[in-house]
């Protein structure tokens, strides 16, 4: 079976190639690859000691990230290698001052996992909530390398719980120890005869609620906003943006900032020319008196986490698509009542936060009409939700402490 599983991920990458021809982030996937042993070699001496974390993509590496600093302070000789599968979190991270090297993940072929364990030789190895690759698994368990997984999130339909997930039950035996969120997730691994398992929560919590303590002054925000109520629109897509740009438009006295998932030339043509009013560019602002605006579009990366602090409502984009919901942990850590639409049922933390009421699920444009009328208008209301939002994130912290104290125990 792991023959067929390797020969299988061989064929898969020899079609990504030409996929990549035609596909950007095929591209980088592809070519990112190219040079991770040259990297490696380069970059990690066989004397180097080092403790290797992969994530799936830029969600995974932020929450891995509190692990990593916490590594990093009681391990400062160590070497932190950081993975990643997908280019939307190599491309974001890979000059991250968490790590000392970082590269793309290699496929996962029997001779792609020997070299890399080879070459890399980690002294301890954490992946981040999925992400289960049987030939480096196996590889980690053969060197009796400590592993661990972080935020584990299970369901019921994957593979490892079916009669025909027997390679990745046979990978799993490869961790030390599993940190999962929820009880469920702990149930299910003790169905199949998992019982290393902890519940430790989601180490995202504890990683937002981190951004309250740093700097969040954006001066040309300030100036923009002028004092006025301000929804921002975190991580949108040309979905989400054909609901609520007719809200913007028809709207008074209110300052909307955007933040685009992708800013390609032509997508912030397409959505400039669907605004009524006065709209400016980031990389445009210069020289502007950025009072004279009512829409600010962010057309670059790093600046939302902090934006949200000026936010008096937010609308996570993503729920509308199938390319999944985008993080509405760090608006809500401030605070803000948070907007999003109907496809999140597979992210618990929205499930949650729209249960206990500091999230709003719309479903199509007059709900979101509504929804932020309501907000923008009803300024109870909007406080209620927020102290809701605020109040839930707060309360979910602790995984790290946890993580660490099981860490503490066993090394």
């Amino acid at each position: 079976m792991l023959f067929l599983y390797s020969l299988f991920t061989h064929i898969a990458f020899f079609f990504l190639n030409i996929v990549a021809l035609f596909n950007r982030k095929m591209k980088l996937f592809v070519q990112g690859r190219k040079h991770v042993f040259d990297t490696l070699q380069q970059s990690i001496s066989a004397a180097d000691k080092v403790i290797w974390f992969h994530a799936a993509s830029l969600g995974e590496y932020e929450q891995g990230l509190p692990i990593m600093e916490k590594m990093r302070e009681l391990h400062p000789a160590h070497k932190i290698l950081l993975t990643f599968f997908s280019p939307s979190g190599y491309e974001i991270r890979k000059n991250t001052p968490a790590a000392d090297v970082v590269v793309y993940l290699p496929m996962d072929t029997l001779g792609n996992a020997r070299k890399f364990l080879k070459l890399a030789h980690p002294d301890m190895a954490f992946f981040i909530k999925y992400e289960f690759w049987p030939n480096y698994l196996n590889g980690l368990k053969a060197a009796n390398v400590p592993t661990y997984l972080i935020s584990g999130l299970f369901r019921p339909n994957q593979a490892f719980f079916k009669w025909y997930g027997g390679i990745y039950r046979e990978a799993f035996k490869a961790f030390t120890h599993f940190f999962v969120q929820y009880e469920s997730s702990k149930g299910l691994l003790k169905s199949i005869g998992f019982t290393n398992v902890s519940v430790s929560g989601d180490t995202r919590y504890d990683r937002v609620s981190r951004i309250l303590e740093q700097n969040n002054t954006l001066p040309f925000i300030e100036e923009f906003i002028d004092d006025k109520t301000t929804i921002v629109f975190g991580s949108s897509w040309p979905k989400d943006e054909s609901l609520f740009v007719p809200y913007i438009n028809q709207s008074n006295g209110v300052k909307f900032v955007i933040a685009p998932h992708t800013f390609g030339e032509s997508h912030i043509q397409e959505l400039l020319t669907s605004l009524k009013k006065p709209a400016l560019l980031y990389t445009e602002k210069e020289g502007k008196n950025l009072r004279d605006y009512d829409v600010l579009i962010i057309n670059t990366i790093g600046l939302l986490g902090k934006i949200y602090s000026y936010a008096d409502a937010a609308y996570v984009g993503g729920g509308f698509g199938t390319a999944g919901l985008h993080n509405i942990l760090e608006p809500a850590a401030f605070g803000v009542p948070v907007v999003i639409g109907p496809n999140h049922t597979k992210f618990p933390e929205a499930v949650a936060l729209a249960h206990a009421g500091g999230v709003i699920v719309v479903h199509n444009e007059e709900q979101m009409t509504n929804t932020l009328h309501d907000l923008v208008t009803n300024e109870v209301y909007r406080h209620e939700t927020g102290h809701i939002a605020g109040s839930f994130v707060s309360m979910s912290r602790g995984a790290v402490n946890v993580i660490m104290k099981r860490l503490g125990v066993e090394g």
